[in-house]
């Protein structure tokens, strides 16, 4: 917990920014004139059920940290509240029916906005401005925007999609391992190597796979090793970040305004894994989006929430509305 800035002036207009995911809640309140004022997490994600994303538990969560950030923060109404949450374009029905009303009832909040967390994510890296971002960690999806409509890539899971991602790069690099375990074309010793120091002998590798919950994270957890036998020129390992860089290119070219000069920003702790994957990332870019400028990420999702929650505040929203993606409502009800 950490103040980010002085405490609110009274008659300040004030908000709430939230970025819900995997590893768990990272709650910010602010004032348009002043930006992000206090912060607060917690490691306990929000749980999912039949009716996606629970909003009783989302409630049951962030309301202790509403009180004693906006105690702490000096603020004595919060008129407005942005939540980006993992999974809210196919799993945010629950929050859409309860989280406005309840926000309303249990904070005073009139406005609220709930956006996927690629918004966020987009909103982070390159704030209201035409262009696409590709957000990658262990699932992988692309956002665009000509500030008319969004346009979005992948983001299917592991067993659909998520192409390029690191559970994808992980899962390639274990595939290869096994080839080369079984003495099929396609393998890649060093990938066996690096495979066997993880996860013991090859042939108790689906047993730790498969009866997990947690399947692409333990996937993801490889795409490392896959990136350290590139940096040592296997080529099977060069390969598949070479195929990764296509795929993540060919979502950002789905996703990208064709007309002007739009920008590009990648996000996520995927591009941590440095030249192996980034170099010939920017080759297929500049080959698939010659009109497009790349630039660095500005800033994270929990940014990019506070950024919606400050332009929706002071009536500058320029960002379009989308029900599955940023969808904004004026709550109901005293």
């Amino acid at each position: 917990m950490s103040r980010l800035d002085g405490p609110a002036a009274a008659g300040e207009s004030a908000f709430l920014a939230v970025d819900s995911g995997g590893s768990g809640l990272r709650a910010v309140v602010g004032t348009v004139a002043r930006g992000p004022l206090a912060l607060r997490e917690s490691a306990e994600p929000v749980r999912t059920g039949a009716r996606g994303i629970d909003a009783g538990h989302f409630m049951q969560q962030l309301v202790p940290m509403v009180r004693a950030l906006t105690a702490e923060a000096g603020i004595t109404a919060l008129d407005t509240a942005v939540v980006g949450a993992a999974g809210f374009s196919t799993l945010g029905d629950d929050l859409r029916a309860g989280l406005p009303a309840a926000l309303h009832r249990e904070c005073g909040i009139r406005t609220v906005a709930l956006a996927a967390d690629a918004v966020t994510a987009y909103t982070g890296a390159l704030g209201p401005r035409p262009g696409a971002v590709i957000a990658a960690g262990t699932g992988l999806i692309a956002i665009g925007t000509d500030l008319t409509r969004w346009r979005r890539a992948d983001g299917w899971g592991h067993l659909l999609g998520d192409c390029g991602s690191g559970a994808w790069i992980g899962r390639a690099g274990l595939e290869a391992a096994l080839r080369a375990h079984d003495g099929r074309e396609g393998g890649s010793a060093p990938l066996l190597e690096c495979a066997e120091e993880m996860f013991g002998p090859m042939p108790g590798l689906p047993a730790q796979v498969y009866p997990r919950s947690d399947r692409p994270a333990v996937l993801a957890s490889f795409a490392p090793g896959v990136a350290a036998c590139a940096d040592d020129g296997d080529p099977v390992a060069v390969h598949v970040l070479r195929a990764a860089a296509r795929h993540m290119a060919d979502s950002a070219a789905a996703v990208c305004p064709t007309k002007g000069e739009p920008q590009v920003a990648l996000t996520g702790g995927l591009f941590k894994m440095g030249a192996a994957l980034l170099v010939p990332l920017d080759e297929e870019l500049t080959k698939r989006l010659p009109h497009a400028r790349r630039v660095a990420a500005e800033g994270d999702p929990l940014q990019g929430a506070v950024r919606i929650a400050a332009d929706l505040t002071a009536g500058a929203l320029t960002l379009p509305g989308d029900d599955k993606l940023l969808y904004v409502v004026a709550a109901q009800g005293d």
